[in-house]
């Protein structure tokens, strides 16, 4: 969700893929506001708010948004993503003879899965939907394959990153406006969506908008297509 900036590194006439705003600074911003955000919540801050746009959203659920904001909400859902990222890739890679977009949807596959599916195991949080009690508690030791395990958002990180990688995949068929956009709507429309329809807490996106934005980062700094070949 960042528009680019060039940063330079040290490595001969090589740099480091762009982004806004430049340094390292930011990403540390976002690492701590997660652990904070996580933090607060194990020690069950915050959690009246979560209940409370919870419970208003139940109160005011209607279906033709109900329907609306269903749909939108694929716009977030991780296989499509991975999917079309990935032909894109493959056919970029045949047309180019090269393998660094193949090589940037991997990483984007790794660092997603690695980074969701642990966090949502150890927080243990269950959805807004859930019957658990207390289910908005962090570490409730859920039972295993019976509620949603909830913080971080998944769907949020899978928005975040796999747009970005679309970007950078098509980066030149892209305008500056373009990639602006695809960055910035999608997340915006999957973060209302998921809370409206009471699928996380809104802690839960904001915690996956955080942990999205810093992978999102850190792929992007990478300059895939100026990697050397494996044959090189």
């Amino acid at each position: 969700m960042q528009e680019t900036r060039a940063e330079p590194t040290r490595s001969a006439g090589r740099r480091l893929g762009q982004v806004w705003p430049a340094g390292w600074w930011f990403d540390a911003l976002l690492l701590v506001g997660f652990a904070g955000l996580t933090a607060a919540l194990a020690a069950g801050w915050l959690l009246d708010l979560d209940q409370a746009v919870a419970d208003w959203v139940f109160d005011h659920e209607w279906d033709p948004a109900y329907w609306v904001t269903r749909t939108l909400n694929f716009l977030g859902s991780g296989s499509p993503l991975t999917l079309i990222s990935a032909g894109i890739a493959i056919w970029l890679g045949v047309r180019r003879r090269s393998a660094w977009p193949f090589a940037l949807v991997v990483s984007a596959f790794l660092a997603t899965g690695f980074a969701i599916l642990p966090l949502k195991l150890w927080t243990d949080r269950a959805a807004p939907r859930s019957t658990l009690p207390d289910a908005v508690e962090l570490f409730n030791h859920l039972p295993p394959g019976e509620y949603s395990l909830s913080y971080p958002s998944g769907h949020l990180v899978n928005t975040i990153v796999w747009y970005g990688v679309l970007t950078l995949l098509l980066a030149p068929w892209l305008g500056r406006t373009a990639r602006r956009w695809i960055r910035i709507a999608p997340p915006a429309i999957v973060f209302c969506t998921t809370v409206y329809l009471n699928f996380h807490w809104v802690t839960d996106s904001v915690a996956g908008l955080l942990l999205g934005l810093l992978l999102d980062r850190l792929l992007t700094r990478i300059p895939w297509p100026s990697l050397p070949r494996p044959d090189a």
